[in-house]
């Protein structure tokens, strides 16, 4: 069976029955028409104003984000809590994982019980969810993927996925680097890398991390290590120190998302080492990802921070979209990508080449 037969299946076994009074709408008025019926037993009072607080039917979304680890995760809550509006018809339940599967797996169970319209899953890591899925299409309750995808031999168990291209943005940072350093007349055996992983599983996590790889093979770059910084500022600088005790020639940092490159950046400098894009001058060069954290904005423009790739969080209105779709019985894209940019301070390449394509740099500087 089809998503899109999914959803019009259930929808046609759902609607059936009335939809109960949504959660916090009883309003004083109400109360008041509630309290003198059971006192006085009339039985006409506020008939029109019940039938106006029931009659409302919302399409409910529950919504299992995986945490709030980062400014590029608020920002996408944000952006999905900002479109599924009562305003526009529809009733969000929210659940944050607080970065455990355990906490999703649980939510998405509780949203089946709840009979949703829609399950709307950012998992955190991609393995490990074909029984709940499997529940969820049980319940003929379509699942719709955003940022992270999962690991499943039955691809159907989801209906569609939202996101971004994480091994292309990986590839974008390798590109834009092997540019830099050649117009640089910079080795490729001098550059000595490290990588500070986001979330080890995660979607994110392979594609960049891949993308460096393959970028250090196919280069003969010196690939230092990596090590996981969980995609938090914290845990960026804790793993930024460690590998400073263990290595003395890193003169690349390539760091998976902006709260680690924020957090390397201070381990550095705490070091005394000079953070920019000279790497023949001594400056270690911090690359990284996302383009959403402003304190990281504001370090690109100064050069502290030589390329951002972007990775749109702002996914809300595409997955409204594929919803809208949804509801109305289309089949939405399998796959739908946000588009995104590459930054950078420097004007030395003005566009990267991957895979044949090019794709430009928007220069940020500080005015």
């Amino acid at each position: 069976m089809t998503f899109t037969e999914v959803y019009t299946d259930r929808k046609n076994r759902s609607r059936q029955a009335k939809r109960p009074p949504r959660r916090g709408t009883f309003t004083a008025a109400g109360f008041l028409c509630a309290l003198l019926l059971a006192l006085t037993g009339l039985g006409g009072c506020g008939k029109e104003e019940e039938e106006a607080e029931t009659d409302t039917d919302y399409t409910v979304v529950g919504f299992s984000q995986l945490g709030a680890e980062s400014d590029w995760r608020s920002s996408n809550t944000e952006s999905i809590q900002s479109v599924f509006t009562e305003e526009n018809g529809y009733e969000l339940i929210y659940e944050n994982g607080q970065q455990k599967q355990s906490n999703q797996i649980t939510a998405i169970r509780t949203f089946i019980q709840q009979e949703v319209d829609y399950i709307v899953l950012a998992p955190v890591t991609e393995v490990g969810w074909d029984t709940v899925l499997q529940e969820a299409r049980d319940a003929r309750i379509p699942v719709i993927l955003i940022d992270r995808r999962v690991d499943t031999g039955d691809s159907t168990l989801y209906t569609a996925w939202v996101g971004s291209n994480f091994y292309l943005e990986g590839c974008k940072a390798a590109a834009w680097l092997q540019s830099f350093t050649e117009k640089a007349g910079i080795a490729a055996e001098d550059l000595h890398i490290v990588n500070i992983q986001g979330t080890i599983g995660a979607t994110a996590q392979i594609g960049r991390t891949r993308g460096l790889r393959e970028a250090c093979e196919r280069n003969g770059w010196d690939l230092l290590e990596e090590i996981s910084g969980d995609f938090t500022q914290t845990k960026g600088k804790e793993v930024m120190e460690s590998l400073l005790r263990k290595y003395d020639n890193i003169n690349v940092v390539y760091c998976e998302n902006d709260n680690e490159a924020l957090g390397a950046i201070e381990a550095l400098e705490a070091a005394g080492l000079a953070v920019g894009s000279d790497l023949a001058a001594g400056e270690i060069m911090v690359i990284s990802f996302d383009g959403i954290n402003q304190a990281a904005v504001e370090y690109l423009k100064k050069g502290k921070i030589s390329c951002i790739v972007e990775c749109n969080p702002l996914q809300g209105p595409k997955l409204l979209e594929v919803i809208e779709q949804l509801k109305k019985g289309e089949t939405p894209p399998r796959y739908s990508y946000m588009e995104e940019k590459i930054f950078s301070a420097n004007r030395s390449v003005l566009d990267v080449e991957v895979d044949g394509n090019k794709y430009p740099v928007t220069f940020m500087w500080e005015e």
